[in-house]
């Protein structure tokens, strides 16, 4: 089954944000936000701007009738600044006037006076001077301490990945109306609609039940709207709350990039022991997390990289601790694998730190410490249906992984200025928000006296092609094509109390609540077919829009069926719960079981260096990945990708930057380089594992959001692998991202 958005989409039809058609008396919104990094405010002068023919009001926190409060964790963080500011770009005031044009020449006007504050940019220093989001967590198994005396090699080292912007193709905004008796209803790009409602009614200090959220779509998100879409939603719900008319808020994408934050960036010091036969028999970690000014989702993000920190290898004493560190920088933010990349990234620098100094390939130490069935990660849950060494073998019958290597050796011995290299990486990856309570979904379905079918679920589509699972789901259950389904907006009237699609769990939750739904309609159907027809009920079946007693076929159909259903008052409607069983986790001892099953899989990278200019092109980037029973192999692997690609970026080319005022330099597509159709790898290929999978995941389809991120990793891996081939003084360092300019001074390095 093809996106049911495909066509739309090429077309031009697809409705966003920017594409609903405005109300009459519209008016637009323009965030005026700090100019500096850290400093407390001592004037903020709008007078200017007041003056201007057009202006409407200009709102600060003054303004707020409930809680300037908008943190989602930890109550660290106001909508508008009030005395202090805490990074460039943070929201001080919000300009609405009758243009987005006049918005924007009132806030050239607009000017703040600051008593200002040396700005902390680097998590290093703020470690040293003990800033801290919260205190540092920590994840242990075994006794690293005892562990070192066994070891025959101990290597130590340090890894950096820098931070990643989420640039979505539609930027932030919000779409807010006046509702009557007081009620507002926002249309926003986010993917947590109910965080915007109980937000937004603790500032406007007001029932939930007074805010009505609407999502369609999203033009991608990638966790950079989990959050931070809320802060410019509930602006527009605060003009609306006093002005009494639709606002309307797009940010432009130079605002959005420099008010927003990013991807984590992580600096970490690793130490690592092997045994005489390469097995890891210790691995401690300290990460240094850049939070940035609040907190935002970086105390889940830290339990995320503590989970992955071991990644797809059995390691029996471990100790890793996550320093969430504050600076003066935009409060970053969930992006996809929401802190396993860095923490993987580290455990793989380790290994191939490790293989550098022993002279033997990374993939020997890889491949004999693979996870096993029943082995314990270090935060107390069993491995289950562990596919790892499965994988590495149909790897290796498939790609076969020495035949590649001596194609990249051959390829160096006669190539002088050209290097080729190769890496592997496996990958573990959990599914399930790690916060257990979030673990739920709804799901609304109507069937209607024509037969047609209407699903409402708390699933945000944002390019991932979730709607049109929900219609597979629908359709295989009762049996119709999915030409009479539709899926509706998401909506928190519709359903309720929703956690955000985010943690590769969206299609697992909503799904399931479907087929529970879906499944309860087509019992009442049978129900109904069997009096009709005067059987017993457990002998009709519906097939392709048909009744079947046993394997007959009835003159009775779909359309009919359900008319008789209606006819006899028979309940159309379902509304089903589902949360996901067995999951739990005791924060305060790190220790439980937070995942439902986990997501295996395996990437051979292959890059060729110019060793003239220390660019690059990834070859080809070879999968066998763990899908389950794929309800959509055409999606999946378009999701697989789509990853690797965003992996890569991240790897070699996507690099942040900020001055030592923490005013960010890579604010434009010309100083912040994306992956484009040249940076893409000139072959990707995906052999789907075929497996058993588990109960949880929806249809056995096992959940593919973010787990194949974590395959870009190979790249720099691969890179480092080229340039040793090129120059064998290489240190190679592991600071992410590895850019040309990088590569190339690695090249010639003495």
């Amino acid at each position: 089954m093809k996106n049911i958005d495909s066509i739309n989409h090429v077309q031009g039809k697809s409705i966003f944000i920017d594409d609903i058609t405005v109300n009459h008396g519209t008016l637009y919104g323009v965030v005026f936000g700090s100019p500096f990094a850290y400093g407390k405010i001592t004037k903020l002068n709008i007078e200017d701007a007041l003056k201007i023919e057009g202006v409407i009001r200009i709102f600060t926190y003054h303004d707020i009738p409930g809680v300037n409060q908008i943190g989602a964790i930890i109550q660290d963080e106001t909508l508008f600044a009030e005395s202090e500011v805490h990074y460039v770009g943070q929201p001080i005031a919000l300009i609405v006037a009758e243009t987005e044009k006049i918005a924007q020449k009132a806030r050239d006007l607009i000017y703040v006076d600051l008593d200002e504050y040396d700005p902390i940019i680097e998590v290093s220093d703020a470690k040293e001077k003990q800033q801290f989001i919260m205190p540092p967590r920590t994840f242990k198994l075994g006794d690293t301490k005892a562990a070192w005396n066994n070891c025959e090699h101990i290597f130590e080292g340090k890894a950096t990945t820098g931070g990643q912007e989420h640039l979505y193709l539609e930027t932030q905004g919000s779409y807010a109306i006046p509702q009557e008796n007081g009620n507002i209803k926002i249309f926003s790009s986010t993917q947590g609609p109910t965080a915007i409602q109980k937000i937004g009614a603790k500032v406007l200090g007001i029932p939930m039940n007074k805010i009505e959220v609407d999502v369609v779509r999203l033009g991608g998100a990638f966790g950079g709207k989990e959050e931070q879409a809320t802060l410019w939603a509930i602006m527009t719900a605060l003009a609306v709350y006093h002005l009494h008319l639709p606002v309307k808020l797009i940010l432009s994408r130079n605002d959005d990039m420099f008010m927003t934050g990013k991807r984590h960036p992580y600096e970490t010091q690793f130490k690592i022991g092997l045994s005489g036969d390469l097995k890891i028999l210790a691995f401690e970690a300290d990460y240094l997390q850049n939070a940035g000014a609040s907190a935002d989702l970086s105390p889940a993000i830290t339990e995320r990289t503590l989970f992955h920190s071991t990644n797809s290898y059995f390691v029996p004493n471990v100790k890793a601790t996550v320093y969430t560190c504050k600076t003066n920088l935009p409060p970053n933010t969930a992006f996809r694998g929401f802190g396993a990349p860095q923490g993987i990234f580290v455990i793989e620098a380790a290994i191939n730190h490790a293989s550098n100094k022993l002279n033997i390939p990374a993939r020997e130490i890889q491949k004999i410490n693979l996870l096993k069935e029943n082995d314990e990660f270090p935060y107390g849950q069993a491995a289950k249906d562990v596919e790892l060494t499965r994988i590495w073998n149909t790897a290796q019958n498939n790609f076969n992984i020495s035949k590649l290597e001596k194609e990249v050796s051959a390829f160096n011995n006669s190539n002088e200025l050209k290097r080729r290299g190769i890496s592997l990486t496996p990958i573990t990856f959990g599914i399930s928000f790690t916060n257990t309570m979030m673990n739920h979904a709804r799901a609304l379905v109507h069937i209607y006296q024509d037969g047609s079918i209407g699903i409402s679920t708390g699933a945000v589509e944002m390019g991932q092609s979730v709607n049109t699972k929900m219609v597979q789901i629908a359709a295989k259950v009762l049996s119709v094509v999915p030409e009479r389904i539709k899926i509706e907006s998401t909506n928190t009237t519709r359903v309720a109390n929703t956690s955000p699609t985010a943690a590769s769990s969206t299609a697992d939750l909503n799904g399931k609540a479907v087929q529970q739904a879906c499944d309860a309609l087509l019992k009442r159907l049978k129900s109904t077919a069997a009096a009709n027809l005067k059987v017993k009920e457990d002998m009709i079946h519906l097939r392709d829009e048909a009744v079947f007693i046993d394997n007959e076929k009835t003159s009775l159909t779909w359309e009919q069926l359900v008319w008789k259903a209606f006819a006899n008052r028979v309940s159309l409607t379902e509304n089903c719960h589902y949360s996901t069983p067995k999951i739990y986790f005791n924060k305060a001892k790190g220790k439980g079981h937070p995942f439902s099953y986990h997501v295996y899989g395996l990437a051979i990278t292959t890059v060729t260096v110019d060793c003239i200019s220390g660019s690059h092109e990834v070859d080809s980037v070879k999968i066998v990945h763990d899908f389950g029973k794929s309800m959509n192999q055409e999606i999946d692997n378009g999701q697989i990708e789509g990853a690797v690609v965003q992996g890569i970026g991240w790897m070699t080319m996507e690099e942040i930057v900020f001055d030592e005022k923490g005013r960010l330099q890579s604010n434009a597509l010309s100083t912040y380089k994306i992956p484009d159709i040249y940076s893409a790898p000139n072959s990707i290929e995906i052999i789907p594992l075929e497996t058993e999978s588990n109960d949880e995941a929806i249809l056995k389809s096992k959940a593919v959001g973010e787990p194949p991120f974590i395959y870009g990793i190979g790249s720099f891996f691969a890179l480092q692998d080229a340039i040793r081939a090129f120059n064998p003084s290489y240190k190679s360092e592991f600071d992410a991202p590895l850019t040309p300019e990088k590569v190339l001074l690695g090249l010639y390095e003495e």
